[in-house]
């Protein structure tokens, strides 16, 4: 349990894009688990308290992964993906707004009557006036993955840092699970990710933050008060740089 933690640290980061994934507020890696929602949303509210500008990309893993069938059309399914983030976007928002934050939730693509329209401009104000904000529909087209769509967004809001959880605890040279020798990176260049195919992110969402420069912080989601600490520069985890 947080206990006004961010208020005793300060912040290394003023703007930050936070990665959450489908699975980190699912029951078992499915639907939506309110305790999962509620850990996000006591962390998010102390990085405010820490002053802390926060973005917030979510995944749709927990309602779609992938076709259904080979049969389904690539598009079609990344479609229902995207859907799928948006619905993950209302469930954070309600549970911001019953934690006492003030968000704005923004789609790539038109649900105006559940999100609004993104736009760069608005986003950053939002950001701006100490709202957080969190981005459903992934870049909005297909064939994209919510990794690319927290690249983008984090350049596009022009974040400091992309804070990753992930279930690995940091970037590691092959699985750990499966090998007990792999060697853990503390840093680790985009070059450096891509030409040994760590999997960090897709190649494409590596490779937009390469190119713009955009460092990634890739921690364990089920450390303790881990947002927070990475975001104090506490030494968790990867920095991709």
């Amino acid at each position: 349990m947080l206990c006004g933690i961010g208020k005793n640290m300060d912040a290394k980061y003023k703007r930050v894009l936070l990665k959450v994934s489908g699975e980190a507020i699912s029951k078992d890696g499915h639907g939506i688990d309110p305790d999962g929602l509620a850990k996000v949303a006591a962390e998010v509210k102390e990085l405010l308290a820490m002053g802390v500008q926060v973005g917030i990309v979510v995944g749709g893993g927990n309602f779609w992964r992938g076709r259904s069938s080979e049969k389904m059309d690539r598009a079609v399914a990344d479609q229902i993906g995207m859907l799928a983030t948006c619905m993950n976007g209302l469930a954070l928002k309600d549970a911001f707004s019953q934690a006492g934050i003030p968000a704005e939730l923004m789609a790539a693509f038109e649900v105006t009557q559940m999100c609004r329209a993104f736009s760069v401009e608005d986003a950053r104000r939002y950001l701006s006036e100490g709202k957080v904000v969190i981005f459903t529909g992934g870049t909005g087209h297909p064939f994209f993955s919510t990794d690319t769509g927290a690249a983008l967004r984090a350049i596009e809001i022009q974040a400091d840092v992309i804070l990753l959880a992930k279930n690995v605890d940091a970037v590691y040279d092959s699985d750990p699970a499966k090998n007990p020798d792999a060697k853990k990176y503390s840093k680790i260049t985009h070059s450096e990710v891509l030409e040994k195919d760590l999997k960090v992110m897709d190649s494409t969402a590596a490779s937009l933050c390469r190119d713009n420069g955009m460092k990634i912080h890739v921690f364990g989601l089920k450390e303790p008060n881990a947002i927070i600490r990475a975001c104090s520069g506490e030494e968790i985890g990867t920095i991709v740089y």
